[in-house]
């Protein structure tokens, strides 16, 4: 029987695809080769935005004509969404609303001895880890706590299981994702003191306690989220947690963010970024940025130039708003034209072009420790790889080799990337 997935959107999409592959795989199921035609197909679908919508059905309806005999399982958030629209998609057998119901369906397909996590991520040398499900926010643009609205999360002994058996296979990266990461555990805390509370910080300590030489790499979280706990677990295990976090801003702008119902204004943000650069060395980071949100005035645009500065961020994921049938933003007045939106975007781009080469300007001269990743162009004895505070790294190493780390110095920026000439073993 052959098998061909499908995944769109985030993160967690991608590690719930790979656990119903290699469930299926362990049964007998074989990846289809390309030009092969597969018994089975399982799409996993995105309904973040429209466009996240029409990709999911033309995935479905290419299958459909490349494998005509396949049946098509669907899944994912657009399916949630709209379940009696995506069974009308051509051959479509099955529509999965609830991710929780996964190992259901594995079972439904004769896998007997149900997985409860994963042991391998496709040829990567990173592996992401899904920790928790659902969000119980209500931010204005997102539709997503809307089609997965429970927050559930997995028992710690299956989370450490995993990792062993990743770090065992090879992986030297494990990524903790999920669709609100900074709530893990928060749905066992109810009616507990808080004393005996479960946090993020708990499940990171006790994976980087986990013996192996392995790093570990937070998604992204909420800035409320950035608490002394866990920044504390990352200088106490610095070898093993990138000092490298992604915190969603969305916006710099106090008036934007009410009106994007986010829980914080941009000082408290701030706040966070400041705590986090005083205690760690150098630390990356990260951050989402939606432009032109409905209403968006040119100074409202400026505040979140000028909090991009003062944070000093080392990368900005840059989103024109994109109205979503369904939620409150999408009905607000004011909503901007494309052109305004693609202005603004390309110039915080500009902006934030400016922040990743003086971050990076920073770790000249700084031991790095690489993630040696894949031959960069074919040419001999040169590698790409990603350090641990997520700066791409070019490795001029003989004796590197894809998949291991390296400790390198780096000399100079070129084309957006560290370029290390010089490896220690110190």
């Amino acid at each position: 029987m052959k098998l061909r997935t499908v995944t769109l959107g985030c993160k967690v999409n991608q590690y719930e695809t790979e656990y119903l592959r290699e469930g299926l795989l362990g049964i007998g199921y074989q990846d289809a080769t390309e030009g092969v035609a597969a018994d089975l197909c399982i799409v996993n679908t995105c309904t973040v935005t429209s466009e996240g919508d029409s990709k999911s059905r033309q995935v479905v309806r290419r299958l459909a004509r490349e494998n005509p005999a396949s049946k098509i399982v669907v899944m994912g958030c657009y399916a949630t969404r709209a379940p009696e629209e995506v069974a009308q998609l051509p051959n479509v057998t099955e529509v999965l609303t609830d991710k929780r119901e996964l190992p259901d369906l594995l079972g439904r397909f004769g896998v007997t001895d149900v997985p409860t996590g994963i042991s391998g991520f496709g040829r990567r040398h990173r592996a992401y880890v899904k920790v928790q499900d659902g969000c119980l926010l209500r931010c204005s643009f997102c539709i997503i706590p809307h089609v997965r609205p429970q927050l559930t999360s997995r028992p710690l002994t299956h989370i450490l299981e995993e990792v062993r058996r990743l770090v065992d296979n090879g992986y030297r990266e494990v990524v903790l994702t999920g669709i609100h990461l900074g709530h893990y555990g928060v749905d066992w805390n109810r009616n507990l003191p808080k004393a005996e509370w479960t946090r993020l910080s708990h499940l990171v300590k006790a994976i980087a306690e986990l013996p192996g030489d392995f790093r570990v790499r937070l998604s992204s979280i909420e800035a409320t989220e950035v608490t002394r706990e866990l920044i504390s677990v990352m200088q106490d295990y610095g070898e093993k947690v990138c000092p490298h976090l992604h915190i969603s801003m969305q916006s710099g702008s106090d008036s934007v963010l009410r009106r994007m119902r986010r829980r914080w204004g941009s000082r408290r943000f701030v706040d966070r970024c400041e705590l986090l650069k005083e205690s760690l060395d150098r630390p990356a980071i990260t951050t989402d940025v939606i432009v032109g949100f409905p209403g968006e005035t040119e100074a409202e645009f400026t505040e979140t130039c000028d909090v991009a500065r003062q944070v000093g961020f080392s990368k900005i994921h840059i989103f024109p708003f994109s109205a979503r049938r369904g939620t409150p933003a999408a009905d607000l007045p004011d909503q901007l034209p494309k052109k305004v939106k693609q202005q603004r975007g390309h110039e915080l781009a500009r902006v934030e072009a400016g922040l990743r080469e003086a971050y990076f300007a920073r770790l000249l001269g700084k031991r790095l420790r690489v993630l040696v990743e894949s031959p960069l162009n074919g040419q001999p004895g040169q590698f790409i790889g990603t350090s641990c505070r997520y700066a791409p790294v070019e490795v001029s190493e003989q004796r590197a080799r894809s998949g291991e780390f390296v400790g390198v110095v780096a000399d100079k920026i070129s084309n957006g990337h560290l370029i290390a000439n010089l490896r220690i073993t110190s």
